[in-house]
């Protein structure tokens, strides 16, 4: 019988809660994890989500965390399945739905958990914890398609998939509308409260739709940062009219800022983008105006040429003070890092007022597998049993445990796995109606009635529906199909006569056990049918094993003749460390290397390893020659390290290794391609930086480069490589400025399924990570922590330890530059070569994620491949300003905001479409 590993792919769960509970309508609030129902003291009643039968339940104690809520959680296996809690709604309405996450290291392992969160079909966020006492909160909005939702957990990277609160809210009227709902759901980037003197946020009661407003005075790093001088709080106890599309609560808006020195500015870092988003800014006049008084201001982007707009006059927009006015884009490009400024106009005696700001970026609904409502038929006659109880797609983000979909952008279910699942009743018509079907198994069951007609299904290969109670003759359509090679129907009550057609199809065909049904016609000898009869069966068996055999020698032969890892992707024909043996290096002639390096006359580097002299080949090829000068065994063993390591990896971000040469004598050589650059550390503040200063944009493809190279290492490797001594000085140049990782001898191979490296504690002072030199356990994540340190280098020219550069408190990069980047100081730390020619956003997406880098913990530090794709992301913003800096600067449609490029922002006039709308938002820019 055929294996079915698919099995195994995916499970999810569903968890259908009506929302009549609520005390407010529309309003759904579940206690993951939690024993039973309560109200809080916002008056929000809480429901238990006991009934799921799915995952475990963990509690949890957070200090100052008193909410019962956040007491409980439950978690899922770590595995490759997905876990759905699904909800009923009201279809045409518009909802937020909101999900919490308080790790409180549940599971005493201080491994922070990494995960996929999706709605429905459509990928919604990558929950990343790196505080186990911070709630992680995301929150979308979205017009309901159907009558029910699901919001599912999937894709561990780290740690186990879990969560503690799912709730639902539900909007009425207008609220939130766009004209691209259908299209996208909002998700929640930024929603503050300006003014306030409390951090706690603003939610239900005082905001009916239960909305959370952050506080602007939340101590929150990289929030709200760069506040202008002069900056101001003021409220009002008197009531707002707020009775306007996205009605904000009336207590977000009885308090503001004021810009008493004319000015307002503020940095805000936006999860999720750049992007395209819906943003809206709410204002009041809250204060007391004088009859000669005016309060006007418009929107500056700091940078940027003004961007000429009508003045924004509060009152006279709102038609009145204490009234709502609030102006924005429901289409607009927002970058990674919005800097923006209201200045007041010049004949305004009042500086800009700002209530709250609403930002929200668009995420495209997928819409998922064409199956969907198919299959959702075919469980509507099976609704208590457990396999028909999988929430979201039967495909995306991950399949059901008992289909498998093939990969196109709107997968079709190919494989339908329901054997021994105790069906009863005739065989589901709907099954017919899966056209890009291929394999069907329901053997094992207690189905009745006849085998219906599968001629719609004309990709069927394989048909299991033996052991069942099925009657009637079989159809004639099965000869139809025409990739048919498998039909099982043995141990049923069929009767009659095979259909002959069946019997001349190449195919094998099992159908003893039914006493009442015959075969017919003449069977053909270059047929291959198997009846029912047991030297059938034995036949059978021995051509399964003996093909079984065969196709297995064939595979390890392909294999060892192509000589690399099954567990590598093929397209990297590469070879596996793994397999070192089987392909040596080549060994140079000493002779040969003295003549290329006139007997070593050039020196070109030194360290700790020996002296680095140039040589060029008989050839012409240019070489760089490594001679160790460590005669010891710790010097011999790094020899053969890099040795073995550069002879079985090759990428076109790591220095190519040609050679080696080892004398008798004692002398160890090593031939690596010439670089003609040298190193990065040369470059950023070495002799070379005389020269010329290497331009910013370089300075991202040079840690793209190097990124690239190290990503290889970490994930295209097995075992994966851990270079344990990056550093600036190992990252060279090539006559392009392409950067290239060197330097092996230190490198250790991960052991497989370990999640550490034991291992003597090396590198080099300023680049080691503090977690690997106090536990000795080497993981990839002491490379990132590496990795990191010369992020910071690439963006302030400064080496990574110095008494001078970096005053008297500190002697490390990383205290400096943590102390000006979570102070908004990010100017303090660039490098003053590079003469403000940069886009401030992807210096801002650097240092950020270079703060991740070095964090203390290496599970709070991000993966390579994510550092390289925020590296690929300021790579496009900067590009992006550079088209801008050389373009015409009298032009002012370049530095409008209507570019995809440009920083986006918030429309702040009064009438007339100043900026225009990206009608194609269906299809974004990408940035």
């Amino acid at each position: 019988m055929k294996a079915r590993p698919f099995l195994l792919l995916s499970l999810s769960c569903m968890f259908l809660i009506p929302a009549v509970n609520s005390q407010m309508p529309g309003f759904v609030s579940i206690d993951c994890g939690g024993k039973e129902n309560f109200t809080d003291d916002l008056g929000l009643y809480w429901i238990s989500d006991d009934q799921f039968i799915y995952g475990e339940t963990a509690n949890i104690f957070v200090a100052n965390e008193t909410r019962k809520q956040y007491m409980t959680l439950r978690h899922f296996p770590a595995d490759n399945r997905k876990y759905c809690y699904t909800l009923n709604v009201t279809t045409r309405t518009r909802y937020l739905v909101r999900t919490t996450f308080l790790y409180g290291n549940f599971d005493n392992n201080n491994v922070y958990p990494k995960f996929d969160l999706s709605f429905g079909a459509t990928h919604w966020s990558t929950i990343v914890i790196s505080d186990a006492n911070t709630v992680e909160v995301q929150e979308l909005i979205f017009l309901a398609s159907f009558s029910t939702i699901s919001v599912c957990l999937s894709n561990a990277t780290t740690g186990k998939p879990f969560i503690s609160t799912l709730e639902l809210r539900q909007f009425n009227d207008s609220v939130y509308y766009t004209d691209f709902e259908n299209q996208f759901f909002l998700s929640t980037s930024a929603r503050i409260n300006f003014g306030t003197d409390s951090d706690a946020p603003v939610r239900y009661p005082d905001d009916p739709f239960d909305r959370i407003w952050e506080s602007d005075s939340l101590k929150k790093a990289n929030y709200l940062v760069d506040v202008a001088a002069g900056t101001k709080k003021i409220s009002t106890i008197m009531p707002i009219d707020v009775n306007r599309d996205e009605r904000p609560p009336e207590k977000v808006m009885q308090t503001a800022v004021v810009g008493t020195s004319g000015v307002l500015t503020y940095r805000l870092n936006l999860d999720g983008f750049p992007g395209f988003g819906w943003a809206c800014t709410y204002f009041a006049e809250i204060e007391d105006l004088g009859l000669n008084e005016t309060r006007k201001f418009r929107l500056i982007l700091p940078g940027t040429p003004e961007i000429t707009k009508a003045a924004v006059n509060i009152q006279e927009n709102a038609q009145g003070k204490d009234r709502l006015y609030e102006p924005g884009l429901t289409n607009v490009s927002l970058p990674f890092i919005l800097s923006f400024q209201f200045q007041k106009t010049s004949d305004s005696s009042r500086g800009p007022l700002l209530n709250a700001i609403e930002i929200n970026k668009y995420l495209r609904i997928n819409d998922g597998s064409l199956d969907g409502i198919v299959v959702a038929d075919l469980m509507s006659h099976y609704s208590t049993a457990d396999w028909a109880q999988e929430g979201g797609d039967p495909c995306l983000p991950v399949p059901w445990s008992w289909v498998q979909c093939n990969t196109d952008p709107q997968p079709r279910i190919v494989s339908i796995f329901l054997s021994r699942k105790n069906l009863t009743g005739n065989i589901p018509s709907e099954l017919t109606n899966l056209t890009s079907l291929a394999e069907l198994w329901l053997d094992g069951n207690s189905l009745t009635g006849p085998v219906p007609d599968f001629s719609g299904c004309v990709n069927l290969k394989i048909i299991h529906l033996e052991n069942n109670q099925l009657t009637g003759e079989l159809p004639s359509s099965l000869a139809d199909l025409p990739g048919l090679k498998e039909l099982y129907l043995q141990n049923n009550s069929l009767s009659g006569t095979v259909p002959s057609s069946l019997l001349k199809k190449n195919l094998i065909l099992n159908y003893s056990g039914n006493i009442n049904l015959h075969k017919g016609g003449n069977r053909q000898s270059h047929i291959k049918v198997i009846i029912g009869s047991s030297v059938g069966a034995a036949v059978l068996l021995i051509a399964t094993i003996i093909s079984y055999i065969f196709l297995h020698r064939g595979v390890k032969k392909y294999y060892k003749e192509e000589k690399f890892s099954p567990s590598l992707p093929p397209q990297s024909l590469v070879s596996s460390p793994r397999d070192v043996a089987t392909e040596a290096a080549h060994c140079f002639v000493f002779s040969e290397i003295e003549d290329a390096t006139r007997k070593f006359e050039k020196k070109i580097g030194s360290g700790g390893f020996g002296v680095v002299y140039y040589g060029k080949m008989k050839d012409g090829k240019e070489i760089a020659v490594k001679v160790l000068t460590s005669n010891s065994y710790q010097g011999k063993r790094e020899f053969s390290n890099e040795v073995t390591l550069l002879s079985r990896i090759h990428h076109r971000n790591l220095v190519q290794f040609l050679g080696y040469c080892q004398e008798e004598e004692g002398m160890s050589v090593l031939v690596y391609e010439y670089m003609h650059n040298g190193t990065l550390k040369e470059r950023l503040y070495g002799p070379l930086t005389r020269e010329r200063s290497i331009s910013w944009l370089k300075r991202l493809e040079i840690a793209e480069d190097a990124a690239k190279g190290i990503e290889y290492l970490h994930t295209g490797c097995v075992p994966t490589i851990i270079h344990r001594d990056l550093k600036s000085s190992n990252i060279l140049l090539d006559k392009h400025m392409r950067a290239k990782v060197s330097d092996f001898g230190l490198s250790k191979l991960a052991v497989d399924g370990a999640a550490h490296v034991s291992s003597i504690v090396r590198g080099t002072v300023g680049y080691l990570d503090p977690e690997y030199y106090i536990s000795q356990q080497l993981t990839d994540k002491s490379d990132v922590y590496s990795f990191g340190v010369i992020l910071l280098e690439l963006i302030s020219g400064q080496e990574a330890i110095s008494n001078e550069s970096f005053g008297i408190n500190c002697r490390n990069i990383i205290q400096w530059a943590k102390t000006h980047i979570e102070s908004g100081d990010i100017q303090g730390i660039i490098d003053p070569s590079l003469q403000n020619e940069f886009d401030i956003q992807s210096v801002w997406k650097i240092a950020e994620k270079a703060m991740m880098c070095v964090q203390s913990h290496g599970s709070m530090r991000p993966s390579i491949s994510e550092v390289l794709k925020e590296i690929q992301d300021a790579i496009l913003i900067e590009r992006g300003a550079e088209v801008r800096r050389e373009g015409n600067s009298d032009d002012l449609s370049r530095g409008s905001i209507n570019s995809p490029i440009t920083m986006g922002s918030i429309d702040l006039g009064v009438a007339g479409p100043y900026v225009s709308f990206d009608e194609s938002i269906g299809h974004p820019t990408a940035r």
